[in-house]
């Protein structure tokens, strides 16, 4: 198939290459050289503009880390949504329903379907071909879409028809994400300042009933390693944090656990971890205990 894919970031860019692995012919656009440059020594094509990549493509894939970032590219005389070739938009980013559904309303009205397309794993799921995959849209663009995303994941979850059903899927994914992450960091520094070797910790937890994606992936890629590089800021988790609490609470569920787990994470935002991976929470805990966990890998 052929597609255009916008936003080749820390997922973007093993996403795009893994449909290249699988054959798919890709028109690129960032607003970043460098983030393209891998792709088009693998004979993608280049456009320069989100309007150009859409002039030449059916179908459009998106990946941005904010909302900001997603609603710039799709309006306006030189958005997605003025071009002439798109009539499908798959949207990989945690957005939440409102904003989806705002973006699915503009689409529309240009005759372009949404598909909701979320996917978890993060940077190193998405380089090894194993992100969780939740789709929500019209059965007939899934399905056409299937040959492409089944690359992304060995799991492809169908969350529902209407676009905005992934995102509240992946909603309850990050946040559970992310108050795993918090306990973790907690847990960890409380046993090593305690006298634990981490490795022992650390095979004792994944063994039994305290494992879960922190453990499993981000210490021991990591925090372990004190190279604190899993490969997406922390403001990213923020984002997803808030509108997982915003779903929640306009839902009328008592969100009180992830709404501490929050409370963790903007300690650290206020302290200037905006711009650091997500991983570096454990730092601010850490200096919180005076004590700092050694590194073991």
């Amino acid at each position: 198939m052929e597609a255009g894919f916008l936003g080749t970031g820390n997922m973007g860019l093993p996403m795009a290459t893994r449909l290249l692995d699988g054959g798919h012919r890709l028109t690129v656009y960032d607003i970043r050289e460098a983030a393209m440059q891998p792709l088009l020594e693998r004979q993608a094509r280049r456009a320069f503009s989100p309007r150009d990549l859409a002039d030449q493509c059916e179908i459009v894939f998106v990946s941005l880390p904010t909302l900001a970032a997603f609603r710039s590219v799709v309006s306006g005389p030189d958005g997605l949504a003025a071009g002439k070739a798109i009539r499908l938009l798959v949207n990989t980013c945690t957005v939440g329903v409102p904003f989806l559904t705002e973006i699915a309303q503009a689409m529309a009205a240009q005759g372009i379907a949404v598909v909701d397309c979320p996917i978890s794993g993060g940077p190193p799921g998405a380089r090894a071909g194993t992100l969780s995959v939740m789709v929500s849209g019209d059965p007939e663009a899934v399905a056409r879409l299937r040959p492409m995303i089944d690359l992304w994941g060995r799991t492809v979850t169908i969350a529902g028809d209407k676009p905005g059903a992934a995102q509240v899927l992946k909603l309850t994914n990050n946040i559970l994400s992310a108050v795993a992450l918090a306990a973790t960091a907690e847990a960890f520094v409380m046993g090593a300042k305690g006298g634990l070797d981490p490795e022992v910790m650390l095979a004792a937890i994944n063994a039994g009933s305290g494992r879960n994606s922190a453990t499993e992936s981000k210490f021991p890629l990591s925090v372990l390693t004190r190279s604190f590089d899993y490969g997406a800021e922390m403001h990213i988790l923020m984002k997803d944090i808030d509108l997982a609490i915003a779903q929640g609470e306009d839902l009328g569920v008592p969100m009180w656990v992830c709404q501490a787990a929050r409370l963790v994470f903007k300690h650290a935002m206020h302290q200037g971890a905006a711009q650091e991976d997500l991983t570096a929470i454990v730092k601010y805990i850490e200096r919180g205990a005076g004590f700092e966990i050694p590194k073991t890998r």
